[in-house]
């Protein structure tokens, strides 16, 4: 990387670090009931102290400053101007208008999925979808899928103090190191994905147990389709070049960047279903919750969290970087870490929690 790219990017997030923490700090001052919601008429939060819920607003704004920030810093042909950039912009604005909204409304969920089905479309139409199938149908349906699904999960995992930012850090670090180990150091994505950095470790610093700030749907719809369509780009397609990695290595790949809100994910759907439940309906029933019941503080889970989202990044990078020298062993090796990390998971929160907890 040259001189000049390289203070760039870090001058870049510097100012968008600085944005953020200013931003957040000027929304709580002046915030009183703006996005504060009474979330015990219909959602089952970890804290029962009602807190701004304003992150995401942040997170969008610098969003769209990188994005503009693009056309300042790449010539005429930049991918910026491309039909795929304007789907991955207008998926994201959408899903940030429907998180918007349901945390000003509390909208009905069959609303909210008609925007993340949407917001799935968007990116169909203007050529971002995944490249698995031989059958295009078949990957509009699994990108549909896998968009409605992780701004779920991304979304259910705002749960406890700084979980969903660590773990969306831990996804846009991979693919900041899949590019940077590729030596692709003009990519236009890197802008993109240092801004995201920088305003999570904005949030970060009032979310961090014990927080002062929540990021509501407005921040986990937004980081939702974000990630889902980062994850399309960078794991499902192999960064436009799906030939390089097998399929196996694809979903590893996949597995393993979004491991943590696919175990949650999983386990609290299996949990509410074989007992009847409606599993989109909150509760105290997550994995960090059940982490909690062991003995664990609010912040220890975060750090845990924070722990596996780095690791399973750092492996993500190595398998990406495998390529085609991709052998059957390495999917063993893999499939092993992800198997115990789901199964540690998914049998802490098989415990019944304490009888003070239950709802």
């Amino acid at each position: 990387m040259s001189t000049s790219l390289a203070f760039i990017y870090s001058g870049f997030f510097v100012i968008a670090l600085a944005f953020t923490l200013t931003i957040n700090a000027l929304l709580l001052k002046f915030a009183k009931t703006l996005g504060i919601r009474n979330y015990q008429d219909s959602v089952i939060r970890w804290s029962s102290e009602a807190k701004p819920a304003l992150g995401g607003i942040s997170f969008f704004i610098v969003f769209l400053f990188s994005f503009i920030s693009l056309i300042f810093l790449q010539d005429e042909t930049s991918a910026i101007s491309g039909l795929r950039m304007i789907g991955v912009l207008a998926a994201v604005s959408l899903g940030f208008l429907v998180g918007l909204y349901d945390d000003a409304y509390n909208t009905r969920p069959w609303l909210k999925f008609a925007g993340q089905v949407l917001c799935g479309i968007l990116l169909i139409l203007s050529g971002t979808h995944i490249q698995f199938f031989s059958n295009e149908w078949l990957n509009y349906l699994l990108t549909l899928f896998w968009v409605v699904g992780i701004m779920n999960s991304i979304n259910m995992l705002d749960n406890m103090d700084g979980i969903s930012s660590v773990v969306s850090t831990g996804v846009l670090l991979a693919i900041l190191g899949i590019i940077l180990a590729a030596g692709d150091f003009s990519n236009p994505m890197i802008i993109i994905l240092i801004g995201g950095l920088a305003s999570l470790a904005g949030f970060l610093h009032y979310n961090w147990n014990p927080s002062t700030m929540y990021m509501g749907d407005t921040g986990s719809q937004f980081l939702g389709i974000l990630l889902a369509s980062l994850g399309i780009i960078f794991f499902w397609n192999a960064a436009g070049n799906p030939d390089e990695l097998g399929r196996m290595p694809r979903v590893i790949m996949v597995a393993m960047a979004f491991a943590l809100p696919l175990i949650d994910t999983t386990t609290v759907f299996y949990k509410r279903i074989s007992k009847g439940g409606n599993p989109f309906v909150g509760g105290k029933d997550h994995t960090t919750h059940h982490l909690s019941y062991l003995g664990l503080s609010d912040r220890q889970v975060a750090v845990f969290f924070l722990v596996f989202s780095m690791s399973s990044a750092a492996l993500t990078i190595l398998i990406n970087s495998l390529g085609k020298a991709w052998k059957p062993m390495y999917s063993y090796i893999f499939i092993a870490y992800l198997s115990a990390l789901f199964l540690f998971l998914f049998i802490v929160a098989l415990r019944p929690p304490p009888e003070s907890t239950k709802n």
